[in-house]
Order: C-alpha cells, then sequence, then structure tokens
C-alpha cells in the first residue's frame, strides 16, 4: 500500500502516550547550506524536531552530470550564503544577480556580479513558483555570454504559466525534486526533471527510528 504526500513531509516517531516523540520536516532549503531557512513554528510542536534538505539530492546530481566549467549563481543578493556554500563543496567560482529598480514605474535591472562568459550557469533555489525572476536570470545570464543555463530548485511549486515560461525560456534544465507533484504539462516540458527524495527520506527515518544523527546526513 502506499500513500501520496503533498506539501511539507514530516515523520513522527512516538514512545508511548505521553512519551517522548520525534519529527524529520522537509522544508526549504537552507539559505547557509547547512543551516534552516526557517525552522519549525514555535509553540506548534513539542517534541524534537530534525530539518532535512535537499541539498544532498541537488548536489549529487549536479556532481554526477560533469558539466563543464560550472560557475554556481546566487538568483539574488539574499541567497549569496547558499550559494556561496555550495560552490564551496564543489570548488567553483561563485557569480551574483543583482536585481534592482532604478526607479518607480521603470522594468527591473538585472545586473550581473561576475565573469559568466563561456560558462556552464547554475542557478540554485529553494522555490521556483511563476518562474518569471528565473527566466529572467537566464536572459541575463545568456546575454553575458553563458553557454548554458541550469536551474536546480527544491520545490516545484510551477504555478500559472510557469511551465510555458520555462519551455520558452533560456533556461536550459531545470532540476527539481518531487516534494511537489508535478503537473502533467510539467511532466510532458523536455526542460524539466525531476529528482526523488524517497532515499533521503527512508534514510531520515531510519536514522530517527535507530536514534542515530540526522544532522551529519547535510555535513558529511
Amino acid at each position: 500500500m502506499r500513500a501520496r504526500i503533498a506539501g511539507p513531509v514530516r515523520a513522527r516517531r512516538d514512545h508511548g502516550e505521553g512519551g517522548r516523540g520525534h519529527a524529520v520536516d522537509g522544508r526549504r532549503q537552507p539559505r547557509d547550506g547547512d543551516g534552516p531557512a526557517r525552522g519549525p513554528d514555535p509553540g506548534l510542536l513539542h517534541i524534537p524536531v530534525d530539518n532535512i534538505y535537499a541539498t544532498p539530492i541537488l548536489l549529487g546530481d549536479l556532481w554526477k552530470q560533469n558539466y563543464d566549467d560550472v560557475l554556481i549563481v546566487s538568483p539574488d543578493v539574499g541567497g549569496v550564503v547558499r550559494a556561496r556554500a555550495i560552490a564551496k563543496r564543489i570548488d567553483s567560482d561563485l557569480a551574483i544577480i543583482d536585481k534592482r529598480r532604478p526607479r518607480a514605474n521603470v522594468s527591473e535591472v538585472m545586473n550581473i556580479i561576475g565573469d559568466v562568459e563561456g560558462r556552464t550557469c547554475v542557478i540554485m533555489d529553494d522555490i521556483v513558483d511563476t518562474a518569471n525572476t528565473l527566466c529572467k536570470a537566464a536572459t541575463a545570464l545568456k546575454e553575458h555570454g553563458a553557454k548554458k543555463v541550469i536551474a536546480y530548485c527544491t520545490h516545484p511549486v510551477l504555478s500559472g504559466d510557469a511551465v510555458a515560461r520555462i519551455a520558452s525560456s533560456e533556461i536550459d534544465e531545470m532540476v527539481v525534486t518531487d516534494t511537489i507533484p508535478l503537473t502533467d504539462e510539467a511532466v510532458a516540458c523536455a526542460k524539466i526533471r525531476q529528482l526523488s527524495c524517497a532515499q533521503l527520506l527512508a534514510e531520515t527515518m531510519t536514522r530517527v527510528s535507530n536514534e542515530e544523527s540526522v544532522s551529519s546526513l547535510f555535513t558529511e
């Protein structure tokens, strides 16, 4: 019997009535590559909670693809710490997209900080919703000479016309996890590829059950 789970994934273990339980919480990627973007909501849980992240899955795929001349790109200034941590893990350079609006009622301008010419640019983000910003970022990177633009995102919300926008964009490939099931349209999109979180979730729950370290999954 298989169960389908939508939204944040949690596994809880209880130790008898009134006993001490344990939960694992799958949310957005950590901003620094190791720590949580946001922890459990205070007051809602009275048991220990371990945050789990998709970083090992995304990094594992990135290593497996063995792209040439990889450059990690932060999609905004707020994601610099996370992007820097990932770049350090794969011994890559770092570029930053600085988005700013010169004045009211003027289109947003995307400035590229770093040399992207001839590089395979990998954008790391925690969530893709409308994909508008990612697609604009890909256009800006290609205009500055990027050879290829790959986007890695943990949670594929893909609302509205996101899939059609990605299909017609300068993004060469978007890699997402299965924390949110893809629509038929997204599955049919040649530019979108989905990775499974099953092994990571299984290992996390096994470690919780055996009272082993969960955090070491994301620091080793």
